[in-house]
Parts: C-alpha cells; structure tokens; sequence
C-alpha cells in the first residue's frame, strides 16, 4: 500500500475510533433518538444532491438504511445513553463481525470455517467476561443494546453482499433517506414532543460540533476516503485496518473522558481482540496450513 493511502487508512481508523467520544458528547445535549434523526437528515439532505443514486432497486437501499443506519444507531445511541461507556462500545460493536459470519451462514449459505469459529468463542467469551468483571461501569442493559446494535450491522453486511458492487459512497448516502422520519417517530414516542422542544430550544456549540462530526467527518468523508482504499487495494489489504478502531476508541475514552477498565474487563477486550484477528486472518492461515498439510501428504 503506498504511504498515501496507508495515512488515509490511519486517518479513517482515527475518525471512526474518535466517533464514539463524540457519540456521548452529542447525547449530553440532545436525547438518543433526536440525536439520529438529525445526525442522518444531516448526511442526506446536502447528500442526494451532490451524489448520484447508485443502481439498486429502492427496497434494497430501504433494506440497507433500516440495517445499518437505522437499527444499529438507534440500539447504540439508547445504549451509550444507558449506561454503556465509549471505549467498550467501540469495541463490542465489532462483534458485528461474527454475526455477519452467522446470518451469511444461514441466510446465504455460506461455510464458516473451524478458525472462525474459534475465534467466535474467544470473542464470546471475552464478551462475557466484560459483561461480568465489571464494577458499576457499565450496565448490561447498554451491553444488550450494543450487541443489539451490532447485529443489525451485520444484517446490513448481508443486504450489502447482496446488492453486490456498487459505490459505496452513493449507497450510504441514499440509504441514509431511511432513518430520519423513523428516527423522528422513535424521539416523539419515547422522548416526547417537550423534551424535543427542549432540547433545539437550547442546543449548544458543542452538540452542534458534534452533529456536524458525526454527519461530515464519521459518515461522508470516513466512508468516502474507506470506499477509495476498497477500489484501490483487494479487501483482505485493508480490512484488518479496521482492528485498530477499538483500540483508538478505548484509548480515547481513556484519555478524553477518563474512563477506566476493570481489569477483568481489559482481559476481556483482549480476548475479544484475539478472536476478531482470527476473523479477519484467518481464512489465510486456514488456507496456509491446509496447503502445508497437502504438501506433506504428498510427501
């Protein structure tokens, strides 16, 4: 990868690590459900006119917006608003890894290889020792929600890898038509007309730069600059990249909120690490390992 394209990845992984410190400042303004509806009419409204629709059939660009857009950030947002810290949410979020694994079995029928699911039990069990090793930093209703969150990532995977090769940059933009009238409904039920009303009434510069962060920086120019490194370099090059985000984000929680791990919960993270590094290396050690032994048959 040439140096300028391996500083762009860096640059995306910060973005997307930082998202999540960014996440709860928004929410210290306005509550979670109002937070995505303005976040998302944000990134679509200037969006639909700079961006061409890619061409997918309107259910699937409904599909993927309900997924990836609408039902993963409204369980995370709920969460972080529930008790769920920064650092864990960037972390347990990736589990969206293995259930995209999951449904790609069952709904398309894909075959999951024994060194992915080893590291699915590494990472359910990291997962499960941060649930329990903690001491009053987080509540399990924001560790259910963000695993909630995850999956619905991982349902967008699947309506993604059924789209097939599309502009990246167009689908999210067009997808993200979807959530703000959900996004609304959701704020006006659960949230109330009052609280809403509160809330523009007295919005401050810091929600704003958090809204205009998580709109422009997050989702057009991280998704923008991570859409150019996919049609550049094969997706095995630069997936692994996306690793590093837990690791800006818990770093980042630690240094900008002063969030602090249990150790049994630092354990946990590495242990949910592990199991994610063999998801993403470990087709090619499986393949690796399958050729040596063929090798040595022949022998």
């Amino acid at each position: 990868m040439a140096l300028k394209d391996l500083l762009l990845a860096l640059v995306v992984i910060g973005v997307w690590g930082m998202n999540f410190v960014v996440i709860l400042v928004g929410l210290e303004g306005v509550p979670p459900m109002l937070l995505g509806a303005l976040r998302f009419t944000l990134v679509a409204v200037p969006g639909i006119f700079l961006i061409r629709r890619p061409q997918v059939p309107w259910r699937w660009l409904i599909a993927y917006g309900s997924t990836i857009s609408l039902g993963q950030f409204a369980f995370l947002f709920y969460a972080m608003a529930n008790g769920m810290p920064a650092g864990l949410a960037s972390l347990v979020l990736q589990s969206q890894a293995f259930f995209s694994l999951l449904f790609a079995a069952v709904l398309l029928g894909e075959r999951v290889k024994p060194v992915h699911l080893v590291g699915l039990l590494l990472a359910a069990a990291g997962l499960a020792v941060i649930g329990r090793g903690g001491d009053g930093n987080m509540t399990m209703l924001g560790l259910g929600l963000t695993l909630t969150a995850s999956a619905m990532w991982a349902l967008g995977n699947i309506v993604t890898k059924k789209i097939g090769r599309v502009d990246l940059v167009g689908l999210i933009i067009w997808g993200n038509l979807v959530p703000p009238l959900p996004f609304l409904g959701l704020s006006l039920w659960l949230e109330g007309p009052q609280q809403i009303a509160d809330a523009l009434r007295h919005i401050g510069s810091h929600t704003l730069l958090a809204l205009g962060y998580l709109a422009f920086v997050a989702t057009l120019l991280g998704y923008g600059l991570w859409s150019r490194l996919l049609q550049r370099y094969p997706t095995s090059m630069v997936a692994p990249f996306s690793l590093l985000v837990p690791v800006v984000g818990l770093s980042s929680a630690v240094w900008l909120l002063d969030e602090r791990l249990t150790s049994a919960q630092w354990a946990g993270a590495l242990l949910v690490m592990l199991g994610l590094g063999l998801n993403v290396f470990g087709a090619r050690l499986w393949q690796l390992f399958s050729s040596k032994d063929k090798v040595e048959a022949k022998g």
